[in-house]
């Protein structure tokens, strides 16, 4: 352990340490008092498992306390040796005891079971991007050579790194590395900015992040540098590529995933099989939750429950080795990673296909060029897709399966995206927290236009409840709770929201008001949380509202869903002013960047109005609000559509 690491974990204890040597003592020049002395002593326990008696005669040096962290170790020692297991919010033991007896969680590490194909297959391939091609032999021995350079940059074993990276190849190969190590990743959109990643890093306490380098549009590594004197534990920037870019503290992800050993990464040669097998009950990844309102919120998944993710959804989708998956959607969310999506394919031998969403037509090109037989999408892209394929023509006979998820897709949409794409349509309906409901690949068109599916697991169990959450008699619309082996037992680091979100029982409270079929299919109706479902991404309305709240010519904000062609919803808001001076969108919009808010956040429409609606004891009126922003928007269509005549 360096000098100036453990310098940083007593900064942010909040001890002023100044400039620190290796000769600079805990008492003598830091003056540690009683609580800092004690508060040390707990964070070296619980960070590097470190027990130490710091009120001993022993004034001890940082170069001493280092030495002590970092133990007796030879030089080849790995340095996860010496981490402890991250603590998380876990299932009772009788039900974790009853999902191993069924053989749903499995004393597999996730890594073994996406990179296995390396042994057994190694020449077929297993990821694409543009013209670059990796086989199953070149991913595993990629990501055991940069599961080696990372322990060389300090990075192992109960440490986290925070990846905010597009698709693409060094994306799959960090992420795997990472959970390979046992220093899990904490996937991330790239699409969030200052506000959200200051809550996900203060929660996480990363090391490491990963991010993109700069663009036109984008600066995402000074955003970073310019957070990080409020992050201190974070060390190593790992940087998609960055001309120009300098600085010891930076790793650009080409150089770490480079094929071959070179001088600056000496121990990088693989030998197979010399990592310590992970424990199933690791966390293997960091998940962001996709349903829930105000800040962002974090789930630890384990090797055994997301394999078990992995493995019950690729059968339900039925993945196998001649799968060729397309993966345009962001990989940082669960539908296109573990849906099956990219997880599953390579857990099941085929080849995943990376790409983006930016043009419909370069997306039904790759489509008809790698022979692609899966895809995934929001329903917004569907449509784009379907609209490009009347006028034009691409060879799409290959794809057999179009999982649509992210927003419900309605009947109508549903059939026009059969008939054009001429494949099945697989209606998916999940969440982070676990839940995973589909359609079966052989329902009849009545199941798959109608209604969202049903649990890939035999294991997850459903209820449907009313306000008092008692079951609703069958048939009716409730609030859909579920618990089982798909399904976190609570959030990282935030009990509060944990007691939230999750009953007493364990059921975790999905806030989406849902109808169960006669045939044991569900149907969503609604939703009780204020979310904003703008093309699959979900925006809290009540964040919103609050920082709308602090511009001073705004004396009450209300944000609601209003209908958009290609997102199915974007952010109407609704704002009282104070005075005379009336805020404009764009002074709205760019306050909120300002304040780093996620550019998809933005409101897309502005409505002043002199008061608020109000229910009961001054409750906002959010279905007013939501059938004004309806009524405007068809208001809007009626115009335009007169005017095209």
């Amino acid at each position: 352990m360096s000098i100036e690491s453990l310098g940083n974990v007593l900064r942010e204890l909040c001890i002023d340490v100044g400039q620190v040597t290796a000769d600079t003592r805990l008492r003598a020049d830091l003056g540690l008092d009683s609580v800092e002395t004690t508060e040390l002593e707990l964070e070296l326990d619980r960070r590097f498992g470190l027990k130490i008696d710091l009120w001993d005669t022993t004034d001890y040096s940082l170069a001493e306390l280092a030495a002590r962290v970092e133990g007796p170790q030879p030089a080849d020692l790995p340095v996860d040796e010496h981490r402890v297991p991250l603590e998380i919010p876990r299932v009772p033991p009788d039900r974790a005891r009853r999902y191993r007896e069924a053989g749903w969680w499995r004393a597999q590490p996730l890594d073994t079971l996406l990179l296995r194909h390396g042994h057994r297959d190694p020449g077929k391939c297993a990821l694409v991007a543009g013209d670059r091609r990796l086989s199953y032999g070149q991913l595993l021995t990629m990501v055991d050579r940069v599961a080696r350079r990372l322990r060389t940059l300090g990075i192992g074993r109960g440490d986290t790194v925070v990846v905010q990276l597009p698709n693409s190849i060094e994306f799959v190969i960090l992420v795997l590395a990472l959970i390979r190590i046992g220093a899990p990743p904490m996937l991330t959109p790239s699409t969030l900015r200052e506000y959200e990643l200051d809550r996900i890093l203060g929660l996480t306490s990363p090391v490491a992040i990963a991010v993109p380098g700069r663009t036109r549009r984008s600066d995402h590594l000074s955003m970073i540098q310019q957070m990080r004197s409020r992050h201190p534990y974070l060390t190593r920037l790992l940087v998609a590529d960055g001309a120009g870019e300098e600085g010891a503290d930076v790793t650009f992800l080409a150089e770490l995933c480079e094929p071959g050993q070179d001088p600056v990464f000496p121990r990088a040669e693989v030998e197979h099989g010399c990592e310590d097998a992970a424990d199933p009950t690791d966390v293997a990844l960091f998940l962001l939750s996709s349903g829930t309102t105000g800040p962002p919120k974090v789930m630890a998944r384990t090797h055994e429950d997301y394999g078990y993710i992995v493995r019950s959804t690729s059968d339900v989708a039925a993945v196998d080795a001649d799968t060729v998956y397309l993966a345009v959607m962001p990989a940082t969310h669960t539908f296109v990673l573990a849906y099956p999506g990219i997880m599953g394919t390579l857990a099941a031998g085929g080849t995943v296909i990376l790409g983006g969403v930016e043009d419909p037509r370069r997306v039904l090109e790759l489509i008809s060029r790698e022979r692609v037989t899966h895809a995934a999408a929001v329903p917004g892209l569907v449509t784009q897709w379907v609209d490009v394929l009347r006028t034009e023509h691409y060879d799409v006979s290959s794809l057999a399966v179009l999982q649509v998820g992210g927003a419900r897709l309605d009947a109508v949409a549903a059939e026009r995206a059969k008939t054009a794409l001429s494949c099945v349509v697989q209606q998916v309906y999940g969440m982070s927290e676990g839940l995973a409901n589909f359609t079966r690949l052989d329902d009849p068109d009545a199941v798959t236009f109608e209604s969202q599916g049903r649990p890939a697991s035999p294991g997850d169990e459903i209820m449907i409840v009313d306000e008092d959450e008692k079951p609703v008699p069958a048939g009716d619309v409730g609030q859909l709770l579920t618990r089982g082996p798909s399904t976190v037992a609570g959030y990282y680091r935030d009990t509060a929201a944990t007691g939230r979100a999750f009953t007493q029982g364990g059921f975790y409270r999905t806030g989406d008001l849902v109808r169960l079929r006669p045939d044991g299919n569900l149907e969503i109706a609604g939703r009780i949380k204020n979310l904003i479902n703008r093309g699959g991404e979900k925006i809290s309305a009540e964040e919103l509202e609050e920082l709308t709240g602090e511009l001073p010519q705004v004396a009450a904000a209300g944000a609601a869903p209003m209908p958009h062609p290609m997102y199915g919803e974007a952010v109407c808001l609704f704002v009282v002013a104070t005075g005379e001076a009336r805020p404009e969108l764009h002074d709205i919009r760019r306050y909120l960047q300002m304040r780093g808010l996620a550019r998809y956040k933005l409101p897309e429409r502005l409505e002043l109005i002199d008061t608020m609606p109000l229910i009961g004891v001054g409750k906002l009126d959010r279905s007013a609000l939501r059938e004004r922003a309806v009524t405007l928007a068809q208001a809007d269509s009626a115009s335009s559509a007169r005017a095209g005549r």
